[in-house]
């Protein structure tokens, strides 16, 4: 693992997604530190607005040098790609058995993740996407992991849901961790040029 040389504030309450984002970000040498503010998220269809939004609204509240913050979306096929951006919502009012009841006798069980990582610095807003695509489990597997992890099998693994992957195994497929290295990558791409 490289030395740490950046440290950026990720605006987030989901210790979840900090421990995720946190250990792709170590493999890149960039430390993030957790700001534990109420994420402001505005009703919108698209991942990249809700992110971006949050981040400036963070960037103003916290007043630091910059600043990260990120939205999810799970999208399901037979549902429309219904809950997409309303996820959290969804989850905290439906559950998991309830979206596998809205599923109830469905064949197509496809679904996929999406992530919108945004940074800000106060002039420019950036954002960063990732995404994986997979199935609706017909029932909840596994311990760890948070929200949906627990019905979503991704297509490139090895049967098991996120939720019965250990963080560095969920980190190889998920839709956070492709937006949280590309932003890893662009940050590092920058540091180079201003040196």
């Amino acid at each position: 693992m490289k030395g740490v040389n950046h440290v950026i504030r990720f605006a987030t309450k989901n210790k979840g997604k900090f421990d995720e984002a946190a250990r792709v970000a170590l493999k890149y040498g960039i430390e993030l530190a957790q700001v534990n503010v109420e994420k402001y998220e505005i009703q919108a269809d698209e991942l990249k607005k809700i992110a971006a939004v949050a981040a400036e609204q963070a960037f103003r509240e916290v007043g630091v040098a910059a600043i990260l913050a990120e939205d999810a979306g799970f999208f399901i096929d037979a549902l429309n790609g219904f809950p997409g951006p309303y996820s959290s919502y969804v989850y905290r009012t439906l559950g998991v058995q309830g979206i596998l009841k809205l599923l109830e006798n469905v064949d197509n069980r496809g679904a996929h993740f999406a992530c919108a990582v945004a940074y800000c610095d106060g002039n420019h807003t950036i954002c960063f996407e990732g995404g994986v695509k997979g199935n609706v489990d017909f029932k909840p597997r596994g311990q760890q992991g948070f929200g949906f992890d627990p019905i979503f099998t991704p297509d490139q693994g090895d049967g098991r849901t996120f939720a019965e992957m250990d963080i560095d195994e969920k980190n190889r497929y998920s839709h956070r961790a492709l937006a949280f290295s590309d932003f890893c990558k662009w940050t590092k791409s920058q540091s180079l040029q201003n040196e």
